[in-house]
């Protein structure tokens, strides 16, 4: 957006913006009304607080009617972007997962960035590019093109965001260089953690690398900063040259940071004191958690794993968001259908359910969610788990203790002494737990748990694998789920458009599901950091055991014919959930493929019409 004379004539004649010249300039291009305007000048001159903000964000504060675009108010991000249109600059949404701290952070000192009010945000052999919330102040760029001997570039961006990632780019690396300095060897105590649940106070130590503590702000940054990017694993991975910072978010990892391999060591030994793990052993894995809560009161919790690599050791925190993890059955992504099947086998008095799917594929969170729904005042609800994921004062859990000889069916042994109605086992993963899981079944109560296989009726061979008889499968399986998460499309960008027949066929092949007349495609916006999805949902494979199923079940168990007999008892593929999810416009056909298991072509006759099936 080119200036137009009258507009150019108004800002930036003292070079720093000014509240009167930016109201002036608004109303002039149409997006203020001059009433408002004037309003917003009176409270700028009776609020004293008001000389330290940006006269931006004075204006999206005062909330003011946009006059061409009615009912919205002008957003920061707007008048930004108006603001950097009349500058004749590009304008920046800044991401900080695509900044490169390390070496922006060494372009110009902290001082000299503060007091020009500039951030960079890119840094090249040739040039280097800053953010400003000052256009019109450009004096420093020509000092600093002839002090770096670099091009220098300038981008518009929100004064907020520059103020917020000028303390945090510079807080995080002055502690990460005096971590290193001190060589790591600052001494953390662990004895001070007794409890089992250590609860971590984010956020309460002040500006990032204020005090001596530097590794102890390096991890509250780093956990404060996976919360705030929708983060679901922080890994943390030692190198021989540097060590690196990974998140996970929608299933997709993003490179964060880099430290130096005796800061890295310090960081994972203050993890591994937080988690009340050994923080001598570091030949063996071990498992941990993390209770942390932030300045706003929010809590978080996080599961930790360690494991001796070649320069050191890895660490993975997966994090549970209570906000995340406990979720009705329709945000887990369960249609109407779906949610009727899953209430009619957790909500029958005893019996076996298992929930199936690889790792990260959200059985945690479907099982958390089922056991909230379940936990009423009337009911026992006890767990034994490996580790305790997300403690709840709503039921009773156990974690397994190997070093004890505490493991999940010693786990269930002691359960079944305690009176529940409803046990939750982790992981079905030995004999010894699988017979438990069938004896406290067969005595009356209701148990849930995981297994590893990749579809529903795989669950059926696993146990059978396991050595469980198969008379007992008969008696005690109500059902199996398996799942799997897929991407949702970007609320914010996502863009209509007309299904290609040829995948939609590939995807629902052998059912008669109609192409659907209108779908969404992934764009990329700002929100969504140009991926053109955000967060993720619930595919599912819902096989209740019917009496026929029952029949079915032997000690040689052919799983292609099970598998038809299950379709042909109602039970609908991963493939037609997500192709369901597609219609509703909530994700893509390609999404899915890249997540479902390969799709083969169905060699048995196709079921009865009733199933749902062509």
């Amino acid at each position: 957006m080119a200036a137009s004379p009258q507009i150019a004539s108004l800002l930036g004649r003292r070079g720093r913006l000014e509240l009167d010249e930016l109201l002036a300039a608004l109303v002039v291009d149409g997006y203020v009304g001059a009433e408002d305007a004037k309003q917003v000048r009176m409270g700028s001159r009776s609020g004293r607080s008001a000389v330290e903000l940006h006269p931006l964000v004075l204006i999206a504060n005062a909330k003011l009617p946009s006059q061409r675009d009615p009912g919205r108010p002008l957003s920061l991000e707007a008048l930004v972007e108006w603001l950097a249109g009349h500058a004749g600059l590009p304008y920046l949404k800044i991401d900080p997962m695509k900044v490169n701290v390390a070496a922006v952070t060494q372009v110009v000192s902290h001082a000299y960035a503060q007091r020009h009010r500039i951030l960079p945000v890119a840094a090249a052999t040739g040039e280097v590019t800053f953010a400003t919330a000052e256009p019109f102040d450009a004096a420093w760029a020509s000092d600093l093109a002839h002090m770096l001997r670099r091009d220098v570039h300038r981008v518009v961006s929100s004064p907020i965001d520059i103020n917020r990632y000028l303390q945090e780019f510079y807080g995080v690396q002055r502690s990460i260089q005096l971590a290193q300095d001190a060589k790591a060897n600052g001494g953390y105590d662990a004895s001070a953690i007794l409890n089992f649940e250590q609860l971590v106070e984010l956020g309460k130590s002040g500006e990032v690398g204020a005090d001596d503590r530097h590794v102890v702000h390096i991890v509250d940054w780093l956990l404060q900063y996976a919360f705030e990017q929708r983060a679901s694993d922080i890994h943390l991975e030692p190198r021989r040259e540097t060590g690196q910072m990974r998140f996970r978010i929608d299933g997709v990892m993003h490179k964060v940071f880099e430290l130096p391999p005796p800061v890295m060591s310090a960081v994972t030994a203050r993890i591994k004191i937080l988690a009340r793990m050994d923080v001598a052993e570091k030949r063996r894995p071990q498992d941990g958690r993390i209770k942390t809560r932030s300045s706003t009161g929010r809590e978080v919790e996080l599961r930790v794993s360690s494991m001796p690599t070649a320069f050191g050791e890895k660490m993975v925190l997966r994090i549970f968001d209570p906000d995340l993890v406990v979720k009705d059955f329709a945000q887990l992504g369960f249609s109407a259908g779906e949610t009727a099947q899953w209430r009619h086998m957790v909500e029958r008095p005893h019996g076996i359910v298992l929930v199936t799917g690889p790792t990260g594929s959200g059985k945690t969170t479907t099982l958390y969610s089922t056991l909230k729904h379940l936990a009423t005042p009337a009911m026992n609800v006890c767990t034994v788990e490996d580790p305790i994921e997300m403690v709840s004062p709503e039921f009773n859990q156990m974690q397994v203790q190997t070093s004890i000889d505490l493991d999940f069916a010693a786990g269930v042994r002691t359960l079944l002494r305690q009176d529940p109605d409803i046990i939750m086992v982790g992981e079905i993963r030995d004999l010894e737990t699988a017979q438990m899981a069938v004896q406290a079944s067969l005595t009356g109560h209701l148990v849930l748990s995981t297994l590893h296989t990749n579809d529903a009726p795989s669950a059926v061979t696993r146990l059978l694998d396991l050595g469980v008889p198969h008379y007992l499968i008969q008696s005690t399986l109500t059902g199996v789920v398996a799942q799997r998460l897929v991407r949702t499309l970007c609320p914010h960008c996502k863009q209509a458009t007309t299904q290609d027949p040829l995948a939609w066929n590939v995807l629902t092949r052998g059912w008669a599901m109609p192409v659907p007349a209108q779908v969404y495609r992934a764009v990329g916006c700002l929100e969504c950091r140009n991926t053109g999805f955000m967060g993720r949902t619930g595919i599912y494979e819902m096989m209740p055991v019917s009496p026929r199923l029952r029949g079915l079940i032997a000690a040689q168990l052919e799983l292609g014919n099970f598998g038809q007999a299950a379709l042909s008892e109602g039970m609908r593929p991963l493939r037609i959930s997500a192709a369901e999810q597609v219609a509703r416009g909530l994700t893509t056909v390609q999404e899915v493929l890249a997540v479902l298991p390969p799709i083969e072509a169905p060699d048995d006759p196709t079921p009865p019409q009733s199933s749902g099936k062509a």
